[in-house]
């Protein structure tokens, strides 16, 4: 069954509030169409603008798009600073993160659609905007602290580094989501069901519990 678009919205005077509408419609149409089947027109017709509007905001449709992405990656980065994990335990934060993580990628399928287009384009536009790659430097910080909170308390073992990390957390949360289509058809089991969503959650925090569990000399 096709995706129904969302209705029109309604136009605005506010400069401001006409850009987050424009930047919401985009990411949904990116994601919807990827970056090469988009239409700048359609995200026109969408936010009651103009062509013209969105690229004198905005630049283009690459400028466009390169937004979208930052904006994408912006509201999980910013997720991830509301945790407060530095109040707790380095085994209670990192469970924090992880949850965090998950529960983002379950309900924003469009950041697993955007991410997985762009690695379809081999990150070639990501590449362009160094802002991206500073910007998603606080989760190597974060995970960075932890590990070393954790070895501190002697309880994480001391040769997984951040970026280690967050290549496990990511890989798991990102898959159930982008691959839960293609896995349901092959192996008969629906990712999406709500008793198996909340075991792949627990079993997320569990893995790399044990995984980072400190090893006795």
């Amino acid at each position: 069954m096709l995706e129904r678009m969302p209705p029109p919205l309604k136009r605005t005077n506010d400069p401001e509030r006409t850009k987050r509408d424009i930047l919401e419609v985009a990411m949904t149409e990116f994601a919807r169409e990827g970056y090469s089947g988009a239409r700048v027109d359609a995200i026109a017709a969408r936010t009651r603008t103009s062509k013209r509007m969105i690229y004198y905001y905005f630049g283009g449709k690459e400028q466009l798009y390169l937004a979208v992405l930052e904006e994408a990656y912006r509201r999980i980065r910013a997720l991830e600073d509301q945790l407060d994990i530095e109040s707790c335990d380095a085994r209670e934060g990192l469970r924090r993160l992880i949850e965090a993580t998950f529960d983002h990628d379950e309900r924003n399928p469009d950041f697993i659609r955007l991410v997985s287009i762009e690695n379809i384009h081999h990150g070639k536009h990501l590449k362009q905007n160094p802002q991206l790659r500073q910007l998603n430097a606080s989760v190597i910080a974060t995970l960075d602290g932890i590990l070393k909170r954790g070895r501190d308390e002697g309880v994480f073992r001391d040769d997984v580094d951040a970026i280690d990390l967050h290549l496990a957390i990511s890989s798991y949360c990102f898959f159930r989501v982008a691959n839960r289509d293609t896995f349901g058809a092959l192996f008969d089991r629906d990712l999406s069901e709500p008793g198996v969503l909340a075991k792949s959650r627990t079993q997320i925090v569990e893995m790399i519990l044990a995984w980072l569990g400190a090893r006795k000399a």
